[in-house]
């Protein structure tokens, strides 16, 4: 809140404020997002260019709706001072708009457009590719409910319980894949990075609590490990939902849970991308 209005800063859209205090990292936000905005217009619109597979153009256009779409949720939350359910929503959406973004990148990523065969998986309850999914949906709540905790939404309870669900759903995915599909590349890979950057999550999230318990109730303002452990372990969670999106998409690909089926369903390359 240092910079009280929007669209403008300080009344105007194009002169820089006194880049002090707050007003530094505040201004400086915005300027980052208009920048990521104009990246995404101009991967939008060259998607539509060059893309042949209609899906992918619209996912494009997604990513530009979406970056519209935080743009005015970032805009109310200063407008109407740090309403906590939309201040929620500006930073799950932000996290989305990164998703999407990595999504987009592995989909038009050579490994993904190179042939392929789907590997068979008789008699699992939930088939991997669903438990992926569900894995990464568990992610997806916990970023919700840890920034409904950091702008005063809810208390801390819910989202120690979240990280609790998250580790064991989390752990539960990676074992599955390493010990049933170790020797394909395109899941073993993510498994192990989701599983490095969930232990790394872990860690970051116990010293943003420890130093909110020693720093937080008495400080006028946060102190810098404060605010260093926290971010830290917000910008990080956006790296575990993305590895955990990633492992979902490749496993809806390269998994077929149908084995009876799998011999007469072997198709390669472009073809398969849906």
């Amino acid at each position: 809140m240092s910079v009280p209005d929007w669209p403008t800063s300080f009344g105007s859209l194009y002169r820089l404020p006194p880049m002090a205090g707050g007003v530094k990292w505040e201004h400086s936000h915005r300027m980052i997002a208009e920048f990521i905005g104009l990246l995404i217009i101009v991967m939008a619109v060259w998607t539509q260019r060059v893309e042949t597979r209609k899906w992918m153009r619209v996912l494009g256009w997604t990513a530009l709706g979406a970056v519209i779409g935080q743009g005015i949720l970032g805009g109310i939350t200063v407008l109407n001072f740090l309403p906590w359910s939309i201040s929620t929503a500006h930073a799950t959406l932000g996290q989305m708009i990164f998703c999407i973004v990595v999504a987009m990148a592995l989909f038009t990523s050579r490994s993904w457009l190179q042939d392929y065969e789907p590997v068979a998986e008789p008699g699992l309850w939930p088939g991997t590719p669903a438990l992926t999914a569900i894995a990464a949906a568990c992610v997806w709540v916990q970023l919700i409910l840890g920034a409904a905790f950091r702008h005063y939404g809810m208390k801390l309870l819910p989202h120690l319980i979240g990280a609790c669900v998250v580790t064991a759903v989390v752990c539960w995915t990676v074992v599955r894949v390493l010990t049933r599909y170790g020797s394909v590349d395109h899941l073993r890979k993510p498994a192990q990075l989701l599983l490095a950057l969930l232990m790394i999550q872990l860690g970051l999230g116990f010293c943003a609590y420890l130093t909110r318990m020693t720093f937080g109730h008495n400080a006028v303002q946060p102190w810098q490990i404060m605010v260093v452990s926290t971010v830290s372990h917000v910008a990080w969670g956006a790296l575990v939902l993305a590895a955990s999106v990633v492992l979902a998409i490749q496993s809806r690909r390269m998994i077929d849970v149908h084995s009876t089926e799998s011999a007469a369903h072997r198709v390669h390359g472009k073809a398969v991308i849906a």
